[in-house]
């Protein structure tokens, strides 16, 4: 699932910073065929900025939660 990343007030911080704002931000599940290593995956920082579960959070977490709801991260 994406998330609406980077709005304009992210993309006006970033700017101010000289920094890149960055996007391409998801809530994702394991790999096709790799769920089995989510006990493993979890413990180390393999998403490259994304949010990520075992494919049985993700599966709860869509049955939870309506494509279009707002997403906050919070540092």
């Amino acid at each position: 699932m994406h998330i609406s990343y980077p709005n304009a007030q992210d993309r006006a911080q970033a700017e101010a910073r000289g920094v890149s704002a960055g996007g391409l931000i998801m809530v994702h599940g394991q790999r096709n065929r790799l769920g089995w290593l989510a006990p493993l995956t979890q413990h180390f920082n393999w998403t490259d900025g994304c949010i990520a579960l075992s494919n049985d959070q993700m599966d709860e977490f869509m049955s939870l939660v309506q494509t279009g709801t707002p997403i906050e991260i919070r540092r």
